[in-house]
């Protein structure tokens, strides 16, 4: 099966799982869960905006780092810059915080709430250059739009 056929399995999926559950850990434990186990990425979690940093929310994958600043590595600059970013080599990427240093290509997709606010940024990361492409920044999209409107309404 290809990349694009399991997003197209798992969308639904992640839908069921969290259609009528509201809370923010919750819901996004279970879709790090779900999108870690289908895929089996190095590190695929959230990190909530609170105040004017990212913290770490739930996860699967090795221990990360806890605070992230606006504008600070990868994590940080699609939150500022309110849009999916896609990174083929993080050593290439300008400020890059290396959390782990088995990390070598990134995708993070702003979750935003329907004023269009980040609340919270999904990272994910994989041990292999350029492992992300437009077809995870379009199915990746889809997905923080509905845990989105599960979470913030």
């Amino acid at each position: 099966m290809d990349k694009q056929q399991k997003y197209e399995e798992l969308l639904p999926r992640i839908t069921a799982l969290i259609q009528g559950e509201h809370d923010e850990t919750a819901v996004m434990a279970n879709v790090a869960a779900a999108l870690a186990d289908e895929f089996n990425w190095w590190w695929t979690g959230f990190y909530r905006v609170l105040g004017n940093e990212l913290i770490l929310g739930p996860f699967q994958g090795p221990v990360a780092c806890y605070h992230i600043g606006m504008g600070l590595g990868v994590c940080g600059t699609a939150w500022q810059q309110e849009r999916t970013i896609v990174v083929d080599d993080v050593e290439q990427f300008p400020g890059h915080i290396a959390c782990s240093s088995a990390s070598r290509s990134e995708i993070v997709v702003p979750v935003k709430d329907d004023s269009g606010k980040v609340r919270a940024v999904l990272d994910i990361d994989s041990r292999e250059l350029a492992a992300f492409d437009a077809i995870d920044r379009e199915w990746l999209e889809r997905v923080v739009d509905i845990v989105a409107a599960n979470i913030y309404i």
